[in-house]
């Protein structure tokens, strides 16, 4: 996620700055059409081929249709980062409550037994961020849980419902030897069912894209109206057709790039989810519920990036 300090809201910096901005990821695109402008004016002023334009009609027909449709397709595609950035929220004060509970219902379980079940939620959410952006997680489980529980979660296909699993038990189990209450039981109950909500939330937008043959119709539609922008341009700009092309080519292709990023929000793009760090503050939130002096310190940007 792209994170700039408080004064970097200047004018220089709004309209120079290249860290954040989508035009590092598009400029080829704005290039090539940039050039296919001058080449077409060249053409044109040189007579190297007949005069060939197109009445600004057709550039303003398809650019209102290609607009609504870039503008409907970025909302949904921030509809789905908005929600998993609201699961990971909920997945933050869940832990929350749940470290609280435990601490308060169960006041005379062993501390050994109450750092398993803290380090339990930790492992959990170190295993749906590893699970979400499919990358390796074992060092992070090793960490936090016994060589058992890690070998029959190595072992499931979906790692984090498996520490979800072995965690129910294990306060179900610590429960009925401290003699808690079975509706405080049902109440720490509540709080692991809403990290199973939130594990099938991440599940259902990360295995649900948006349709391909929709992306594929933006996509193309995009490169034909750029294309098609210096033979509507050029009778009545001439040589600056080729910057008016590149301002508005900038402006479709930035959009739809920047749906593209924010549609796959658990990714490490930059304007996607700052998972690790989100992570690292639920490490903190229950680390310090125990007591633990000795905490990892919150993770920072790096160059104006937090991961």
């Amino acid at each position: 996620m792209i994170v700039r300090p408080n004064n970097s809201q200047s004018v220089m910096t709004l309209l120079f700055a290249l860290k954040g901005s989508i035009l590092p990821v598009i400029w080829p695109q704005v290039l090539y059409t940039m050039l296919l402008s001058l080449a077409v004016v060249i053409a044109e002023r040189f007579g190297f081929v007949l005069q060939f334009t197109l009445n600004a009609a057709y550039l303003m027909l398809l650019g209102l249709t290609l607009a609504i449709f870039l503008g409907f397709r970025n909302t949904v595609a921030y509809q789905r980062w908005w929600e998993a950035r609201t699961l990971w929220g909920e997945l933050v004060i869940a832990s929350r409550n749940l470290g609280r509970q435990t601490l308060a219902f169960m006041p005379t379980l062993a501390e050994s037994q109450r750092r398993e079940l803290f380090h339990g939620m930790i492992a959990f959410t170190q295993a749906l961020r590893h699970h979400l952006r499919g990358t390796d997680g074992e060092s992070d489980l090793r960490r936090w849980l016994s060589p058992q529980m890690y070998a029959a979660v190595a072992a499931s296909p979906t790692p984090p419902n498996a520490v979800l699993t072995a965690l129910g038990e294990a306060y179900a189990r610590d429960a009925r030897a401290t003699g808690t209450d079975s509706m405080l039981l049902g109440t720490m109950d509540h709080e692991l069912c809403k990290l199973s909500t939130v594990l099938g939330g991440c599940e259902r937008i990360r295995n649900t894209p948006i349709p391909f043959a929709y992306i594929l119709l933006l996509h193309r539609t995009v490169h034909v109206y750029c294309f098609i922008l210096p033979f509507c341009l050029i009778s009545t700009l001439g040589w600056l057709t080729p910057i008016a092309v590149g301002i508005l080519a900038y402006t479709f292709f930035g959009l739809d790039a920047i749906g593209t990023q924010i549609e796959e929000p658990f990714d490490t793009l930059p304007n996607d989810l700052p998972l690790d760090a989100l992570s690292r503050n639920i490490e903190i939130n229950l680390l310090a519920m125990l007591g633990d002096t000795d905490l990892p310190a919150p993770l920072e940007p790096r160059d104006c990036i937090l991961y």
